[in-house]
């Protein structure tokens, strides 16, 4: 008898001690509803009852009393239907309710029915959760802006006393609500080093030191920071990741993992008998009776065994597990090794880290994204800086050659400047292409002629190839009908399979030879592109996989996987498809159909060579490159234009004031009063001048130009500018305009 006495009692420590580890409020309460037992977490949070809570203690006593002592806001003045809604129908089902208290904590409550007429009670302390969400709802758009751009833990701080202005859901729950960043460093010293860092380069990452968490326990960390301009203020931005976790998952996906009701069960050590298993247990490996058969390696258990006995606890343990369905899994495992009627038995709590292995491999794919997106931003501040340079020259060379070509008949001559004009134009052609890859503007359809953008492809490849042993043959049909594409885009597709083609041709060592092909079906009213090469191939098993984001057979660091899957959108987003055609397993053959232009471009649509407007207009001219402001002016002369040239903005206003112009064309970038102050003055003091204004430059890349261009809603030229391309401009803002007053 004594020996049962002694079991009875040692199981009810073993209860305890697993209820006592929960850090949920817990209390049992059996059929009658008379309180059992209750851990230490559920006195805390009912501290203005805690002296009540006694085993035997009445559940609608309990009731009463915190509703007579107005702990909970709901309550207060209608405490009797208050106790009534608690008590009425019984604990017959699963309840679920929150409680605020008047002093402001909240609470998550969860009443779940025993299969012995009793019921359990939990209490969760979700106040944090709920400032949060309400920090969340009222933040401004910058707070948003930094939790969406991260799902790490993520504060904005002060510089100075580190104030923290904001923390994400996850930092509130790692290092509590601290006022200042100040409290998360176990050696202040350190601050002040990431400080001085900080304000030097601007950005600090992956900085490995020591933090403090809410319990004030040091845990490593690897931060990275910004300095960010918020409501006028430097603040400093930083994301934390804690190191003692073996993945780098977002702290909101760890709370999700981690969210009551837990996997939890009592399990023999020596045998593997499990003693008890929750649903959730249960719910994820079955109603297995032996624990064993959970690891995927029997060995792997056998090793946990050993450095739990060693330890007698561990903490997100990481290890492969098989479900109830025969999955395979990894999941983190969190244990503790007590005495139970005198054996070693093992209390865990198992997560299935499935989910957020993946959202960490995604959280991965998108830094090396942004990697590379920073990268090409790079590049499209380099090529927008050389087609800048270019701009000018290109111009005088293009024009000239296209003025002399209509001034010239020797045949010989014309023959020459027609191989000055090609050139020029060809170079002006890979310039604006540059450009065009350097914005990433949206989609701009319109009539595109097929085989200029596949000759735009091919010379833009090879102005940067280095591999001079492979050729670019093009094979286009002749009156092959224009499409309807953005030209920039396609040039950029076409540009990209041509460099894949090469990478793999070099790699290989096998194959010299890159076809583009161009047909029109008259049937489907598609046009029909292909690139292709002589090359390896591509293996059978990966070719359905290709146009998969972030999938890619390059070795790590010389490929991202997201080439092929940008133009597989921009081909699907254009309304035409792109797919792989291989018959063997040589060479590689992309093939891309785009509709043809419903309405394409007819001779009559085209610019007239000269302007049909009154002679003897004036026009004034400003351009601080003298070259290109002369050459714009002669054509305009030869237009019957009586014209005036200046290079300063300084002197345009000064003719403004003394003269009136038909035509007034600026250029936007200049050193002393620019397109900007010109603008500004046209507004102020000769708004009907606006109307007949425009701007040729060399500029669009610039922010400040950007901006100007898109406020003054006035025309312009990007440079080089061809004469056919001024008259048509001029002729745009003579429209209506035939009588207009001139000097």
């Amino acid at each position: 008898m004594t020996g049962d006495l002694d079991d009875i009692e040692n199981a009810q420590d073993v209860l305890r001690d697993a209820i006592e580890s929960l850090k949920e409020g817990f209390a049992l309460y059996d059929e009658n509803s008379r309180l059992v037992m209750f851990n230490q977490q559920y006195a805390e949070m009912n501290k203005a009852v805690a002296h009540l809570l006694k085993p035997g203690l009445d559940w609608e006593i309990l009731m009463r009393e915190t509703a007579r002592r107005g702990i909970y806001a709901d309550a207060i003045g209608d405490e009797e239907n208050w106790v009534s809604a608690r008590l009425a129908g019984g604990i017959e089902f699963i309840q679920d309710y929150e409680l605020l208290e008047t002093d402001g904590r909240t609470y998550l409550v969860s009443v779940h029915p025993t299969r012995l007429g009793g019921f359990v009670v939990t209490r969760e302390d979700i106040t944090a959760k709920k400032q949060a969400e309400v920090e969340e709802r009222d933040g401004d758009l910058l707070i948003r802006k930094v939790l969406d751009a991260s799902s790490a833990i993520v504060t904005m701080a002060r510089i100075g006393d580190g104030q923290i202005l904001y923390r994400s859901p996850a930092a509130l729950e790692l290092f509590g609500p601290t006022k200042s960043a100040r409290e998360h460093y176990v050696n202040p010293e350190e601050r002040a080093d990431f400080v001085t860092q900080l304000l030097a380069d601007g950005r600090v990452d992956d900085l490995m030191l020591d933090l403090l968490n809410a319990e004030g326990d040091s845990f490593p960390a690897s931060i990275s920071s910004q300095l960010i301009d918020f409501k006028g203020e430097e603040v400093i931005v930083t994301s934390v990741i804690d190191l003692t976790v073996q993945t780098e998952a977002d702290a909101l996906m760890r709370q999700v993992m981690e969210a009551y009701p837990a996997a939890i069960n009592m399990t023999h050590a020596e045998t593997g008998e499990v003693l008890f298993a929750t649903p959730e247990i249960k719910e994820l490996f079955g109603s297995a009776d032996n624990s064993k058969s959970y690891y995927a390696d029997p060995a792997e258990r056998v090793r946990y065994l050993k450095d739990l006995r060693e330890t007698g606890a561990l903490k997100e343990r990481r290890m492969a597990f098989v479900d109830a369905t025969g999955r395979k899994f990894w999941g983190a495992d969190s244990s503790r090794l007590i005495k139970f009627k005198g054996e070693d038995v093992i209390v865990s709590s198992t997560r299935d880290l499935t989910e957020e292995i993946a959202l960490s491999e995604e959280l991965s794919k998108q830094r090396e994204l942004l990697f590379q997106n920073e990268k090409m931003s790079a590049l499209g501040e380099l090529l927008a800086g050389v087609a800048h340079e270019l701009n000018n020259p290109l111009s005088v060379v293009v024009g000239h050659s296209l003025m002399l070509n209509e001034e010239i008949k020797d045949p010989e001559l014309t023959a020459r400047i027609n191989k000055i004009s090609s050139a020029a134009e060809r170079c002006a052609k890979i310039v604006k292409t540059f450009l065009a890859m350097a914005r990433q503007q949206p989609s701009k359809i319109e009539s595109v002629d097929v085989a200029s953008v596949i000759e735009t492809a091919a010379d833009v490849v090879g102005y940067g190839s280095t591999s001079g042993d492979i050729a670019i043959v093009r094979k286009v049909s002749d009156n092959l009908p224009p499409i309807a594409a953005d030209a920039d885009q396609i040039t950029q597709v076409i540009i990209n399979l041509i460099i894949n083609a090469e990478q793999a041709l070099s790699m290989s060592g096998s194959g010299d030879l890159i076809e583009i092909s161009a047909v029109s079906n008259p049937d489907t009213g598609m046009v029909e592109i292909t690139v292709q090469d002589n090359g390896p191939g591509i293996p059978a098993a990966i070719r359905a996989r290709i146009f998969e984001p972030f999938f890619t057979t390059k070795e790590v660091g010389e490929g991202t996987g997201i080439g092929l899957a940008f133009c597989h959108r921009i081909i699907l987003s254009h309304g035409g498809q792109i797919r792989l055609d291989q018959s063997d397993a040589t060479g590689t053959c992309f093939r891309i159909t785009l509709p043809v232009a419903a309405h394409p471009t007819s001779e009559t649509d085209k610019p007239a060579d000269h302007i049909a407007a009154p002679v003897n207009l004036r026009a004034l001219i400003v351009d601080d490159e003298v070259d290109v402001g002369e050459l714009n002016a002669e054509i305009l002369r030869r237009e019957g234009f009586d014209v005036e040239f200046v290079s300063t903005g300084e002197e345009a206003l000064k003719r403004l004031h003394t003269s009136n112009y038909d035509i007034f064309l600026s250029d936007l970038n200049m050193p002393d009063i620019d397109g900007r102050k010109i603008y500004e003055t046209l507004v102020s003091q000769f708004p009907t001048m606006l109307e007949r204004t425009a701007y040729i430059t060399g500029d669009t890349m610039g922010l400040s130009s950007r901006m100007l261009l898109t406020e003054s809603g006035l025309p312009y030229l990007e440079k080089p500018v061809s004469p056919a391309e001024l008259r048509d401009l001029v002729a745009t803002l003579l429209v209506d305009k035939k009588d207009l007053p001139h000097g």
